[in-house]
């Protein structure tokens, strides 16, 4: 794939990753500069399917026109393989300890994902984000480093892990590597020191796909190790969809249609300016759905197996278009809109992307 530069700077904050004290543990830091980054060229991944939420493959460059804040760009459309990197971000707090021995199950389904040529590294996260394993092409390595995954604290600092995650991708040698993020993990976050903010601008502008495999709190509160005669807490607002819910076309629809995606675009630019008093929704939705990724539920192994099936089919039906925006010196966030000339068919992307100055 060819990648393009822009002229206009953004100037980003990367995040520092310090441990927020977790029930008086040591405290280890793990920190980044903050530092300067441009824009590369902006990539779009576009997953196209029929009414009934089919994938559709086939489509030639020609048939897709792509609207970047409204204005129509010219684009060039990769429908070639590419090789990826990947970044498996597991949660290992002490609450999900009894559902740890069916996510290590992810280690013999990792190149379901990055195939013969792609290459993955593990983050184990609690109160502590810890690279278990940097980046290999061998997979048992990889899946060594899941099966030595131990649960620790009872933090979870999802948005800290996942802007690690990022980091990591950013400074991989092979920049034509597709940047993919899985995170297994309960949707709640607690101790992050990165702003959810940071981390979903840093993440869109080094073109990061963010797939989410969500532990459902209602696992977590079945399993998770309570002191006696202390009832626990049920938020009724934490309650996930019903367990197992399949990919159909309604299912597609909530997660990419272009009705959420109305509804979710005026949300992320509330978050990028911190707009005071927003309800926002747990990170893990934010993530996919302004990545471009996707959430799925977890409950029992076959869960898991499933959502790495279908996360391995959607990169290998991706049509990657990548441009550089004629409008880059419009600050502020920039929709991402993609036809293809079809009427019958439906092109899923991510919503769009931040540009912004100053320190975060």
């Amino acid at each position: 794939m060819k990648f393009f530069r822009l002229a206009s700077p953004a100037l980003l904050a990367a995040a520092a990753f310090a441990q927020a004290p977790q029930g008086g543990g040591i405290t280890v830091d793990i920190e980044t500069p903050i530092i300067k980054t441009s824009v590369t060229n902006i990539v779009a991944p576009v997953l196209v399917t029929d009414q009934s939420g089919n994938i559709v493959d086939g489509l030639q460059p020609h048939q897709f026109r792509l609207f970047d804040n409204g204005k129509e760009q010219n684009i060039q459309v990769d429908v070639a393989y590419e090789p990826i990197s990947l970044v498996i971000a597991i949660e290992a707090s002490s609450r999900v300890e009894a559902i740890l021995p069916q996510i290590k199950h992810l280690g013999s389904l990792v190149q379901n994902i990055i195939g013969i040529q792609g290459e993955a590294a593990v983050i184990k996260f609690d109160g502590r984000i810890v690279v278990a394993q940097e980046f290999t092409t061998d997979p048992d390595r990889i899946k060594v480093a899941i099966n030595r995954i131990q649960p620790g604290s009872s933090g979870s600092r999802m948005i800290d892990a996942v802007d690690r995650g990022v980091y990591m991708l950013r400074n991989r040698p092979n920049k034509s590597n597709r940047k993919i993020i899985l995170v297994v993990s309960e949707t709640r976050d607690e101790g992050s020191e990165t702003r959810l903010k940071t981390a979903m601008m840093d993440a869109t502008l080094q073109n990061v796909i963010v797939y989410n495999v969500d532990i459902t709190q209602l696992a977590v509160r079945l399993t998770e190790k309570r002191p006696d005669a202390i009832a626990p807490r049920m938020d009724p607002t934490a309650m996930r969809a019903p367990m197992g819910q399949a990919n159909t076309p309604t299912t597609m629809e909530q997660n990419y249609g272009q009705q959420n995606r109305v509804q979710f675009v005026p949300l992320l630019k509330e978050i990028y300016i911190d707009a005071k008093g927003i309800f926002i929704k747990d990170a893990a939705t934010q993530f996919a759905r302004a990545t471009g990724g996707h959430e799925f539920l977890f409950l029992r192994q076959k869960g898991l197996e499933d959502a790495v099936q279908r996360i391995g089919t959607e990169l290998h039906s991706h049509y990657m278009i990548s441009y550089k925006p004629s409008n880059g010196a419009e600050g502020g966030y920039h929709t991402i809109e993609v036809a293809v000339n079809r009427a019958d068919l439906i092109a899923k992307t991510r919503p769009g992307y931040y540009i912004g100055g100053g320190q975060n």
